[in-house]
């Protein structure tokens, strides 16, 4: 599979949590945006839920990211104080050249719609956002950059291209686990990570290790985490 290494697109789902779980799948969003600028890397918002990150070895590293991250801490809507625990789900897509999996313009339908957020003329007056749905899977996948609707488009297809990439790796898992009886390699429904508030605590399940500066990687300083996968045995992270 000839897979861009240095671009990808990071998708952020809340989980069970109600409101809560929608605020920490924002939070993770801000957190990964700041771990880019730090690196030096181009940042792009896609959506409200999507980013594009482009970067030297951007996909190589952030790959390991995709998976449940679950968090533990007191909400700033609750009034009693009560630990709650929420989760959120990170994919995180390549960028594949269209000859690796081909869209036929038959199997999609398209939405136009106004962007909404800040930007110049074009934005909120101009129905250049772009929604498509993939008939044959139901994937739907939206767009809405401050961009023109060609462009919109374009990135529209890229993500849904990656989306068919991951769903097509998760039915691998899904057989090897039957074969097996294993694990899968930490895509969207395993829990890979817990972000423990009280105990200042960052805890990766994959390979059983844990760091005490919360606070700091949630402001994007997660350097440490991401080499000490990339270094792991490959195995434990699939």
């Amino acid at each position: 599979m000839n897979i861009n290494p240095d671009l990808a697109t990071l998708e952020f789902r809340a989980g069970p949590g109600g409101e809560e779980a929608k605020i920490w799948a924002q939070d993770l969003m801000r957190m990964y945006t700041r771990y880019a600028n730090i690196l030096g890397w181009k940042v792009e918002k896609l959506s409200d839920t999507a980013i594009r990150i482009k970067g030297p070895g951007a996909f190589t590293t952030l790959q390991y990211e995709a998976g449940t991250h679950r968090v533990q801490r007191v909400p700033s809507t609750e009034r009693q104080g009560r630990i709650h625990t929420s989760t959120a789900t990170i994919a995180v897509l390549p960028e594949l050249p269209e000859s690796e999996i081909v869209i036929r313009p038959e199997e999609v339908t398209w939405e136009f719609y106004r962007s909404g957020g800040k930007g110049g003329q074009n934005v909120n007056k101009v129905s250049s956002a772009a929604r498509l749905r993939h008939i044959p899977t139901g994937i739907v996948v939206s767009c809405q950059t401050e961009r023109d609707q060609f462009q919109n488009r374009q990135l529209a297809l890229s993500m849904l291209r990656g989306k068919l990439w991951e769903k097509r790796e998760m039915e691998k898992v899904a057989t090897l686990a039957e074969q097996r009886s294993i694990i899968g390699r930490g895509m969207r429904s395993e829990k890979i990570r817990t972000f423990n508030y009280p105990q200042n605590r960052v805890t990766d399940h994959r390979i059983n290790k844990s760091w005490h500066n919360l606070d700091a990687i949630i402001e994007g300083k997660m350097q440490k985490i991401t080499q000490e996968l990339q270094s792991a045995d490959v195995s434990l992270l699939r």
